[in-house]
């Protein structure tokens, strides 16, 4: 595996759909050109492959990647997703014994690139679409769906990805987020906790609707502060957010909003316990703010990237083999987790290996463990949020923040 810096660029994002999805997947805009940084896990086991091919007919799987927009580009989710499908094919026993064509389209985040990828996959007549995460789910569903193909993401962020029959999200997105945030308050004793939430599309509203039941449950009194996207010095509404002493604090925002609520957080009060969403742990955030801010805080992650857990010990050893220069603690785990959680869910499929049949297989599918998801869990049959009947799991990691960045000694929230 590639090892270097972790610093890479990453452009400004804006859109209230692309925030949350980087808010629950952690994604971080970089060109596969920087380096990747695998000093995190030196020394983490890995394991030998096994020897069990695909002796089965291909299925043609769908792939919406992510890349090569203005807005954000993430080529480490195809590349997390390649090498799951190489192991699978080679090591893992295939999907319910089939080969994987992964088919891959590739859009950047707007409307007409998606557009086109939906149409092409159709015309592919793949019999699943994954996404790890976009904001154009609004656009992309109704073509799948409309051509009777299940549609898999494992972050929902619109409507119709989170309530249409035809869509499931494996992972709790921002309902989780909030749910673990309230959870890891709870743990720490605290009875006050101030949330600063990036106000595009009107998050903060909706972070307030969701999170004051949730935080109430949790014995928790929760104060959310809306932070306007782009405001150029957010110190005023941090220093009025934290006039109450909350006994901790968290931000829910693009990378460059977390640098600079952080900022102002420890200028303003720099003994007040934090929260970390994963945007917010970006190598770029952490350059800036300090690690010293960041080390023994909790974190809130939807990866198990560095225990000895079995499924954990795999993803590292499939990376290690098919996607050396991946960043093992980047979005390449997003691409790996949706492929392999869509074999978990149809290991034991009745049937074609088509449309019908791997729709048939996630709705019955319980309890399937997340790939390198620490012990999460999902189950797609509407009744993790009914709220939101697509989305299969409420469950989330949280853990202590290591000198690296990466949240360890992890335990399921949810």
């Amino acid at each position: 595996m590639k090892r270097g810096g972790r610093a890479c660029h990453r452009r400004a994002l804006a859109g209230f759909s692309a925030l949350v999805l980087l808010g629950a997947l952690g994604a971080t805009a970089c060109s596969s050109d920087n380096g990747s940084n695998n000093d995190a896990v030196a020394g983490a086991a890995t394991t030998v492959l096994p020897d069990d091919p695909a002796t089965d007919a291909p299925v043609k799987v769908g792939f919406i990647s992510t890349e090569g927009g203005a807005v954000v580009s993430l080529p480490e989710m195809r590349e997390g997703a390649q090498a799951a499908v190489e192991y699978l094919n080679k090591n893992g026993g295939g999907l319910a014994g089939h080969s994987v064509d992964l088919v891959v389209c590739k859009q950047q985040e707007e409307p007409t690139s998606a557009t086109k990828c939906a149409n092409e996959l159709v015309e592919q007549k793949v019999a699943a679409v994954l996404s790890p995460g976009t904001s154009q789910g609004a656009v992309i569903v109704p073509i799948v769906a409309g051509a009777g193909i299940p549609y898999i993401t494992l972050n929902g962020v619109s409507q119709v990805e989170l309530t249409s029959p035809e869509s499931a999200s494996l992972s709790a997105g921002l309902p989780g987020t909030v749910t673990a945030m309230a959870q890891a308050a709870k743990k720490e004793n605290m009875k006050s906790f101030t949330l600063f939430a990036s106000d595009g599309g009107g998050i903060g509203a909706m972070i307030n609707a969701m999170g004051a039941p949730i935080f109430q449950a949790a014995g928790v009194e929760l104060k959310v502060v809306p932070i306007a996207l782009g405001v150029p010095d957010p110190t005023p509404l941090v220093t009025s957010g934290l006039s109450s002493k909350p006994d901790g604090v968290s931000v829910i925002a693009d990378a460059a909003t977390c640098t600079s609520v952080y900022k102002a957080i420890q200028t303003t009060d720099p003994e007040v316990r934090k929260v970390y969403i994963p945007t917010c742990l970006d190598p770029a955030v952490t350059a800036i703010i300090g690690m010293d801010a960041v080390q023994g805080s909790i974190g809130i992650t939807a990866t198990d990237y560095l225990s000895d857990r079995p499924d954990s010990v795999l993803y590292r050893s499939v990376l290690q083999q098919y996607a050396p220069k991946a960043n093992v603690t980047g979005a390449a785990s997003s691409g790996y987790q949706i492929v392999m959680a869509l074999a978990g869910a149809t290991a034991n499929m009745q049937g074609q290996a088509d449309p019908a049949g791997i729709a048939q297989a996630l709705k019955t599918a319980k309890n399937v463990e997340m790939p390198a998801g620490g012990g999460v869990r999902f189950t797609c049959d509407g009744t993790a949020v009914p709220q939101m009947s697509s989305i299969c799991s409420r469950q989330m990691l949280i853990g202590t923040i290591n000198d690296q960045g990466v949240p360890v000694d992890l335990q399921v929230t949810g």
